[in-house]
């Protein structure tokens, strides 16, 4: 049990770090990322066996899929990626574990979208062109009815991601501090 809490800390500590990174410069340093991601195989290797650094690499993939066809598409950012197959990597001791925590921070960072639109008072616009986009193609009178906002939105990940890692990790060291 000894292991998974370390990893627990070590993924919470490097979501926190990469977040404030993020908050400060807008990047997330590849100094910062790409340490985990040769170390957490290894490590889990040396603990656990095989097995161990299969599933550390099957974790890494899945964690890291979504988001990089995301950064292909120039709608997330790289360091982003890294930071989600890092934490995937460091969390495979559940093979879904960066899934959720990935899952976890778009619904978060989906939150921070909406607040801030709301803030900047286009959210109403935008929930409009949003929804009438594709709906022009069925319903051609709607013309060019929302074509004037601009749908996208910049939302920095890092702090997404330390919230969602944070729900993850929190629980997880609180039962395992109980079982003790």
């Amino acid at each position: 049990m000894e292991p998974i809490r370390v990893a627990l800390c070590v993924a919470l500590a490097l979501a926190a770090v990469a977040a404030f990174f993020d908050w400060r410069t807008a990047e997330i340093p590849n100094w910062l990322t790409l340490p985990p991601l040769g170390l957490a195989p290894f490590v889990y290797g040396q603990l656990f066996g095989f097995e161990a650094v299969l599933r550390c690499f099957a974790a890494t993939l899945l964690s890291a899929l979504v988001p990089y066809f995301l950064f292909r598409r120039s709608a997330m950012g790289g360091g982003d990626v890294k930071l989600l197959g890092a934490l995937g990597a460091i969390t495979s001791f559940d093979l879904l574990g960066g899934l959720e925590i990935q899952l976890g921070a778009f619904a978060v960072a989906l939150a921070l979208a909406f607040a801030t639109l709301a803030w900047q008072g286009r959210l109403h616009r935008w929930l409009w062109a949003t929804a009438v986009r594709p709906l022009r193609t069925l319903f051609p009178w709607l013309g060019s009815a929302g074509e004037a906002v601009d749908r996208r939105i910049s939302i920095r990940m890092g702090g997404a991601i330390l919230i969602a890692t944070g729900i993850f990790v929190v629980p997880r060291l609180v039962l395992a501090w109980r079982v003790l």
